[in-house]
C-alpha cells in the first residue's frame, strides 16, 4: 500500500482532516486546520510555526517565524489564498462549518487600521477640495473596510466603480 494515501484516498495533506471529519469536537477541527496549514507551508518550504489564536465560532491561525513575510505575500495575497484553500478543504462538509482566518503576526489588524486611516484621510481631502477622490483598485475585503469606515463619516458617501480586479472606491463629498 502507498503510505501517501489516507483511508479516504485523498493524499497526505488531508490526513489530519479525515481523522475527525464527522467529529463534533471544535478543538479537533481547529487542530486539523492548523495541521493542514503547517503541511502546506512545509511543502512551500516556508519556516514558520502555526498557532491557534482564537477558537470560538471561527478559527484563527497565526503563522509566525523567520519566513512570516512569505506567508503574507504581496499585499496579503498569499494569506488570502491560504485562507481560501483551508476554508474549502476543512469546510467541505456542510455540517459544523467554521470560518478559518489565516494571519501572520497581526498583519490583518495592522492592514485594516491602515485602510481606515487612508479612508479618513482621503475623505477629508475630498471634502477640503470639493472633488471626488478615487482610490486605487483593491480586494472586496479591503473595499468593505473602506465603505464601513466611512459609512458614518459626515459629509461624504462612497461608491464602488469598475469590474473585477479594477474595481475602485470613489469618495464623493456631499453638498453643504
Amino acid at each position: 500500500m502507498d503510505d501517501a494515501k489516507t483511508s479516504s484516498g485523498e493524499g497526505p495533506l488531508l490526513d489530519a482532516v479525515s481523522k475527525n471529519e464527522d467529529s463534533q469536537d471544535f478543538d479537533a477541527k481547529a487542530d486539523d486546520a492548523a495541521d493542514l496549514l503547517e503541511d502546506i507551508l512545509d511543502i512551500m518550504d516556508i519556516d514558520v510555526e502555526v498557532e491557534i489564536r482564537a477558537d470560538g465560532e471561527q478559527i484563527e491561525l497565526d503563522a509566525q517565524g523567520p519566513d512570516a513575510g512569505r506567508v503574507i505575500g504581496k499585499k496579503g495575497q498569499t494569506l488570502e489564498a491560504l485562507q481560501f484553500l483551508l476554508n474549502k478543504i476543512i469546510n467541505r462538509s456542510p455540517d459544523d462549518r467554521r470560518y478559518i482566518i489565516v494571519d501572520s503576526g497581526d498583519y490583518r489588524e495592522r492592514h485594516e487600521r491602515g485602510l481606515v486611516s487612508l479612508a479618513k484621510r482621503e475623505a477629508k481631502r475630498a471634502m477640503d477640495e470639493g472633488k471626488t477622490v478615487t482610490l486605487h483598485p483593491m480586494s472586496p475585503r479591503d473595499r468593505r473596510v473602506i465603505h464601513l469606515s466611512l459609512a458614518k463619516f459626515e459629509g461624504v458617501t462612497t461608491l464602488s466603480q469598475g469590474h473585477g480586479a479594477k474595481r475602485r472606491i470613489q469618495i464623493i463629498p456631499g453638498s453643504d
